[in-house]
C-alpha cells in the first residue's frame, strides 16, 4: 500500500506536467501543407519585419510597413493606407499609417477583423515578438486560407495598425475615421507581451461573453488556453490592447491572443526573432486558422449577450463553462454535500470534534508561513540583488527557477507541518480545507465571479472526505483521481501569476500551492513519510535556489538594463548626465564620477515616458554643450469672453523623436494639437501638468491651441529628445558594454533639452 500511495503522488505530479504540456503544440511539426499553417513560413516573416527597431518616426519603420504591403500584394489582394495625427486617451500624439486589404464575401453580413501592430517599442526593441508574430500570424494564416480556395460569407477585414505601442494611436484612427470599421462585427488580435509561453485567449466585450464564448468553442482551437479569472484580472489592469480601442470607441467585441512568458525580453533590445519560441508562434496559428475558417462563414452579425459564463481549459477537455446562474447552486449544492458527509461522519464516529480543530493548525501554519514567505521573497531578492530593481519588468531572468524554489519551499512546509499531526485521521484534516475553500468560492462569487470555477475541484476534495468517511484504507489511485482536477486547473496559476504580473506575485504561487496541496489532501495525507517528502522538497529547493543564484548575474545573454541621457535646461543655463539606474555599470558611471553624483529628487525633470512613472536616480552636472532648442512662437494670443485663447507653433532646430509639454498648475479648458483635440476626460486628469507628448514622424512641428481661464498665466515648459546619444559626435559616447542593454519603458539614449517659455 505504501508503495500505491507513492505511485499515486507522483502520478499527480505527472498529471502537472501535462496541465503545462498540454497548453500548446510542439515545433517543430511535421511537413504542411500549402493549405495548413506553417510556423516556419511565418518565421520568415518575423525575421525580415524585425531586423531593426522600427517604431514610429525610425528609419525602418517605412520599411517594414513597405514589407508588409508587398507580402500582402503577393496573396493577390488589393491593399490601403490610411494616415493621419490621433492622440488616443492617452495624450500621445503620433501620425499613424496604417496598412488595409479586403477580403470579399458572398454574403452581406458583417465583416471579420484581423488585427495586429508592426510599429515596436520606442526606442531599442526589434519588435520580433511584439507584434512582429502578430503579423506574420496573420500574414502566413491569410495565405493558407487563401490557399484552400474556401469562400468567405463574410468579408475579412486584414489591419495591420501603427503607432500601437504609443498609445492605441492607429487602433483609435481606423475606429474613429475608416468607413470600413461600421462594417466590423468581431476582431481576432494577436499580440505578445514577452517571447514565450502559451498564448492566452482573453475576451473583450461590452456585455456578456456567452455567445462569444459559445461561438470560441465551436470554432474548436486545438490548444486553448482561457479562463474567467485571467480576464477578470486583465480588466483590473492598465494594459490595452488595440482591440480595448474598438470595444470601448466602437462597442465592437473581439478575442485577444497574446503569449506573456519570458516578459523580461518585453519592450527591450532582446525581442529578436532569434528570442521568439516558436511554440508560442505555433500556438498563435492554432488560435487563427480554426477561427478564421469558423467566422468567415457564421454569422457574426449579433454576438453580443446579456450574459456571462464562467470558463476554463481543461486537459483532454479543451473549453468547460458554464453561466453564471449556476455559480451559487454549485456552491450551495458543495455546502449541502459537505455537511451530509460531515454528519454521516460523526455519526459513523469517524470524525470527532478534538480531532477536527486540530486539523486547522497544519493547514492555517502552512499558509500563513509559506504566505509570509512568498510575500518577502521579492523584496529581499531585490535587496540581496541590487540589479534587479533595474528590471522594471518585475521578472528576472532567473525568475522561472524563483517559482520552482517558492513551489518546492511551500510543498516541503506544508509536508512537514502536516507530519505533526500524523496521528489524526484524515478525514478529520479534511474538514479544515474544506471549509477554508469554501470561504475563498464564496468570496470569489461576490467579488470574483470570474474565478467562481474553483468551486469544481472543491467537489474532490469533499468527494474525498465521503471516501474517507467509509473506508479505513481507501484506494490511493481513486483518491489521486480525485485530486486530477484539482491539479489541472490550479498548476498553470503558479506560474502565470508571477510571469503576468511580476515576482512580486510569489505570493500568489506560495498560497496557490497551498491551497492546491489541501486539495490533494485526501491522498497526501496518507503518504507515510511525510517528513522524509518534506525535506525532500526542501532539497530540491536548495538545489533550485542554488541555481538561481548561480544564473542570477549579468552577462551577455542576460544583460542587465542600463540608462544614461544628457539634459540641457537653456533656461538655466545648465547641464546634467542622468540615469534611471539604481545601480550604475561601468559604461554610465564614468560620466556620474563626479562631486555632484548624488540620488535625485529633483522634479525638475519629469520624464513621463516611464510605464512605471521611473524617476532619475542620479544626476551629474557637467560643462554644457550646447544644443539646438525648438522655436516657439506665439501665432495668436486672445481673449474670447472669459477664456483666453492661444495658438503655438512648435518647430525643432535638430533631428528629434519626441516633444513633451508640460503646463504650470492651471486650469486647461480645452486643447488640440496638430487639429487633433484632447479627451476633457484626460485634461481634467493629467498627472504632474502634462499636456501633450509628441511622437514625431519626419521632424514634423507642432502645432498648439489652448483654451484657459482669462485670469490665468500661461507657463509652457517644452522637453524635447532625440534618440541619437550613442552616436552623436557631440558626446563621444562608447556603445554600451555586450552585457548590457537599454532599459526599457524610459527615455534613454537620449539628448533631451528643456525650454520653458511663460505667456504673460
Amino acid at each position: 500500500m505504501t508503495f500505491s500511495r507513492t505511485l499515486a503522488f507522483f502520478l499527480l505530479f505527472l498529471a502537472a506536467y501535462l496541465s503545462y504540456r498540454a497548453l500548446m503544440p510542439q515545433y517543430p511539426t511535421e511537413d504542411t501543407t500549402s493549405t495548413e499553417f506553417s510556423a516556419d513560413r511565418a518565421l520568415v516573416h518575423v525575421k525580415n519585419i524585425s531586423r531593426e527597431p522600427h517604431a514610429v518616426g525610425f528609419e525602418a519603420h517605412e520599411t517594414v510597413r513597405q514589407y508588409i504591403l508587398s507580402e500582402l500584394k503577393k496573396l493577390g489582394l488589393e491593399t490601403s493606407i490610411q494616415s493621419g495625427y490621433t492622440a488616443g486617451d492617452w495624450a500621445n500624439l503620433s501620425k499613424a499609417t496604417n496598412i488595409l486589404a479586403r477580403i470579399n464575401g458572398t454574403g452581406q453580413g458583417k465583416a471579420l477583423l484581423l488585427l495586429s501592430h508592426y510599429d515596436s517599442s520606442p526606442h531599442s526593441s526589434f519588435g520580433a515578438s511584439d507584434a512582429g508574430s502578430g503579423v506574420a500570424t496573420i500574414l502566413e494564416g491569410v495565405r493558407a486560407f487563401l490557399s484552400s480556395k474556401k469562400i468567405p460569407k463574410n468579408d475579412i477585414i486584414i489591419l495591420i495598425s501603427d503607432a500601437e505601442e504609443l498609445g492605441l494611436n492607429g487602433a483609435d484612427l481606423f475606429v474613429n475615421n475608416h468607413p470600413w470599421a461600421k462594417d466590423v462585427g468581431l476582431v481576432l488580435n494577436f499580440e505578445a507581451r514577452g517571447s514565450g509561453g502559451p498564448s492566452y485567449m482573453l475576451i473583450e466585450t461590452n456585455r456578456g461573453n456567452a455567445k462569444l464564448l459559445k461561438e470560441f468553442v465551436a470554432a474548436n482551437p486545438k490548444y486553448p488556453v482561457a479562463n474567467s479569472l485571467a480576464y477578470s484580472i486583465y480588466k483590473m489592469l492598465p494594459n490595452d490592447t488595440d482591440l480595448t480601442v474598438f470595444r470601448e470607441d466602437g462597442d465592437i467585441d473581439g478575442f485577444n491572443f497574446a503569449f506573456i512568458d519570458d516578459h523580461y525580453d518585453y519592450h527591450t533590445a532582446l525581442d529578436t526573432y532569434q528570442r521568439l519560441d516558436r511554440n508560442s508562434l505555433l500556438h498563435q496559428g492554432s488560435y487563427l486558422m480554426p477561427l478564421l475558417n469558423h467566422f468567415s462563414q457564421e454569422d457574426i452579425s449579433d454576438l453580443k449577450s446579456p450574459n456571462d459564463h464562467v470558463y476554463f481549459n481543461m486537459p483532454f477537455f479543451r473549453m468547460i463553462s458554464y453561466p453564471f446562474e449556476w455559480i451559487w447552486p454549485l456552491f450551495l449544492l458543495a455546502v449541502v454535500l459537505f455537511i451530509v458527509f460531515m454528519v454521516i461522519g460523526f455519526k459513523k464516529g469517524t470524525l470527532n470534534v478534538k480531532s477536527v480543530l486540530l486539523g486547522f493548525v497544519p493547514f492555517i501554519v502552512a499558509l500563513l508561513v509559506n504566505g509570509f514567505l512568498g510575500y518577502v521573497s521579492w523584496p529581499i531578492l531585490k535587496w540581496w540583488y541590487p540589479g534587479f530593481n533595474d528590471m522594471l519588468h518585475g521578472f528576472t531572468y532567473n525568475g522561472h527557477f524563483y517559482i520552482y524554489v517558492i513551489v518546492f519551499m511551500s510543498l516541503g512546509i506544508c509536508f512537514l507541518t502536516y507530519h505533526k499531526v500524523k496521528k489524526t485521521a484524515t478525514e478529520n484534516l479534511l474538514i479544515a480545507p474544506i471549509i477554508i475553500w469554501l470561504l475563498i468560492c464564496a468570496l470569489a462569487n461576490v467579488y470574483l465571479k470570474g474565478a467562481s470555477f474553483f468551486i469544481v475541484p472543491v467537489f474532490g476534495l469533499i468527494a474525498g472526505l465521503l471516501v474517507h468517511v467509509n473506508q479505513k484504507e481507501p484506494n490511493p489511485y481513486l483518491l489521486a483521481f480525485l485530486a486530477v482536477p484539482a491539479v489541472f486547473m490550479i498548476a498553470p496559476f503558479l506560474k502565470m501569476f508571477p510571469v503576468g504580473l511580476g515576482l512580486k506575485m510569489l505570493v500568489a504561487t506560495s498560497i496557490m500551492t497551498t491551497l492546491l496541496f489541501a486539495l490533494a489532501l485526501p491522498l497526501m495525507a496518507e503518504l507515510k513519510h511525510k517528513a522524509r517528502f518534506g525535506i525532500l522538497f526542501l532539497l530540491l529547493m536548495a538545489i533550485f535556489g542554488i541555481a538561481s543564484h548561480l544564473s542570477s548575474g549579468f552577462n551577455e545573454k542576460r544583460p542587465k538594463p542600463s540608462s544614461l541621457l544628457y539634459v540641457y535646461d537653456e533656461d538655466n543655463e545648465q547641464a546634467i548626465w542622468a540615469t534611471y539606474d539604481k545601480r550604475l555599470i561601468g559604461w554610465n558611471s564614468e560620466f556620474l564620477q563626479t562631486e555632484n553624483i548624488a540620488p535625485s529628487n529633483s522634479k525638475k525633470f519629469p520624464v513621463l515616458s516611464s510605464k512605471y512613472s521611473t524617476g532619475f536616480s542620479y544626476t551629474a552636472e557637467v560643462p554644457i554643450r550646447k544644443v539646438a532648442t525648438p522655436l516657439v512662437e506665439a501665432t495668436n494670443d486672445t481673449v474670447i469672453g472669459q477664456e483666453r485663447h492661444i495658438d503655438i507653433n512648435v518647430t525643432p532646430q535638430r533631428d528629434v523623436n519626441r516633444l513633451e509639454v508640460f503646463t504650470n498648475d492651471i486650469t486647461v479648458l480645452g486643447c488640440s494639437v496638430n487639429e487633433v483635440p484632447l479627451s476633457e476626460h484626460y485634461l481634467k486628469n493629467r498627472r504632474s501638468n502634462r499636456l501633450v507628448t509628441h511622437y514625431i514622424s519626419d521632424n514634423s512641428g507642432t502645432q498648439i491651441a489652448i483654451k484657459i481661464p482669462k485670469e490665468q498665466q500661461l507657463k509652457l515648459s517644452f522637453h524635447e529628445s532625440s534618440h541619437d546619444l550613442l552616436h552623436n559626435t557631440k558626446f563621444r559616447v562608447p556603445n554600451r558594454p555586450v552585457n548590457s542593454i537599454p532599459m526599457p519603458f524610459v527615455l534613454n539614449d537620449a539628448i533631451m533639452t528643456v525650454k520653458t517659455l511663460t505667456f504673460e
